[in-house]
């Protein structure tokens, strides 16, 4: 697989097609750890590498567009990539979304460097602190099971109006979960990082314990409203779901929570009384991502066929609590007279505030401390209504003490209409979210407080 250069492939996919064509080969590696019951069970590598063609051809009425994604091995398979995109698009409908191919721009892209790697090596460190926690937690009646993984993903992109891009993404990811010995309690945390150069085992280890210790004492609650501190994991989950839903087109039309009636969206209004500001930027620093979309599928069925290569800029989409900015392809963007805002795949939400949740639970007089939530599914998308679950630990906090662990619950609730109902923030920091970490893990957000989180049911879940 590795005799042929991926720019090369890039290059055979253009020099054969017949129609208008963008073509991009990824190239991904991949290194992973796994462990349960105090033991490494597995490790690994992988190598692979995708080909994607997009092919555009002049239909009835317009212009199509034919993607076909593929594993390949080598230059034998790029023909036939090549071929059925051409076929899809000269046999397709029509797009809505249409919009001239992305033609070629000042860039400071290296097209000829060798993809980027990554090995075992990179979790060497990790597994010898792993081995010290193994020790501890065995001495201390605990059972481990987790998983880290290191993604590097170097993506070659050209087109045959003469674009070529490089693109560098670097993902890791390591998941923690320690239990009691009987199986009765569960603590959970999540680290996002780069290289893993930036993770702790034993401090990971200690918040572990820590909780598993403040679950000693149970309790049992019934469903309600409470005030409740959802970490930075939580909110992660709920803001990406808001963020990837949050569609210009879909607004205008009246289909989702940024709404504002009679073809308006609510871009310009106040969302929180907090000076939150939610952005994202390929370029931000420790989350850096791939500068040009490189995705065709929908993005909350926005189509970005059309705009593969399309650099992807800073976009602050709420700032001081006010609504500024929504997702819009180029093609929806010329209908209305706005800038396409495609979205980069990191989010960074800040509100100002200074306290870590520790210290935030030291000022609670009685409420719910969350750890993460899982199996999150839409309810309504007018309100962007979501419901989930709790898991591996929610505490009851009193007089600035955790007292013990409570029953899961399922939530229903909105994460819009959270940010007006936030009545304390704290310091944003790097984390990992929990429900959505296998398709998004750059994110820096706060520990948030609100005085009614919905609790609708009780949960059996552990």
């Amino acid at each position: 697989m590795n005799t042929v250069r991926p720019q090369d492939l890039v290059e055979q996919a253009l020099d054969i097609t017949t129609l208008p064509c963008v073509a991009w080969v990824t190239e991904h590696a991949e290194a992973n750890l796994r462990w349960a019951n105090n033991a490494l069970i597995t490790n690994g590598e992988m190598r692979s590498r995708r080909l994607t063609v997009t092919a555009t051809a002049e239909v009835e009425s317009g212009t199509a567009a034919g993607t076909v994604i593929q594993e390949i091995a080598g230059t034998d398979d790029v023909g036939a990539v090549v071929a059925a995109a051409e076929n899809l698009a000269r046999t397709g409908r029509p797009a809505e979304d249409a919009a001239p191919m992305i033609e070629n721009y000042a860039h400071h892209d290296v097209w000829d460097e060798a993809p980027e790697a990554t090995s075992i090596d990179v979790l060497s460190e990790l597994s010898k602190g792993l081995g010290v926690a193994f020790d501890g937690a065995q001495a201390a009646q605990q059972l481990l099971f987790g998983f880290a993984e290191h993604r590097v993903a170097t993506t070659y992109l050209g087109s045959s109006t003469g674009l070529r891009r490089r693109g560098v993404q670097r993902t890791g990811k390591l998941e923690l979960n320690a239990k009691t010995a009987d199986f009765q309690s569960s603590a959970w945390l999540g680290r996002t990082t780069r290289d893993f150069s930036d993770v702790d085992v034993a401090e990971a280890m200690d918040e572990l314990t820590t909780r598993l210790n403040w679950a000693r004492t149970k309790l049992n609650l019934p469903p309600g409203r409470y005030e409740t501190l959802l970490p930075p994991s939580a909110i992660a989950d709920l803001m990406i779901y808001a963020y990837w839903t949050a569609n210009a087109r879909d607004a205008e039309e009246g289909r989702n929570v940024f709404a504002g009636g009679n073809g308006t969206t609510k871009i310009g209004q106040r969302l929180s009384d907090v000076p939150i500001t939610l952005l994202s930027d390929p370029q931000y620093p420790g989350l850096e991502s791939i500068p040009f979309v490189d995705f065709t599928s929908s993005f909350d069925d926005t189509s970005w066929a059309f705009d593969v290569g399309l650099p992807i800029s800073a976009t602050t989409w709420i700032q001081d609590g006010v609504l500024r900015e929504l997702i819009r392809n180029r093609a929806h963007a010329a209908r209305t007279g706005a800038q396409p805002t495609p979205p980069a795949d990191n989010l960074i939400m800040d509100g100002g505030g200074t306290a870590d949740l520790q210290q935030m639970i030291s000022t609670t007089k009685r409420g719910l401390l969350l750890t993460c939530l899982w199996y999150i599914r839409e309810v309504d998308p007018e309100r962007l209504l979501l419901t989930g679950l709790t898991r591996d630990g929610v505490y009851l906090v009193e007089d600035g003490e955790v007292v013990g662990a409570v029953n899961n619950f399922r939530f229903n609730d909105s994460p819009i209409e959270l940010l007006g109902r936030i009545t304390e923030i704290g310091a944003a920091e790097l984390t990992l979210c929990r429900e959505w970490n296998d398709y998004f893990n750059r994110t820096i957000m706060p520990p948030i407080r609100v005085p009614d989180f919905n609790m609708s049911t009780v949960s059996q879940a552990s």
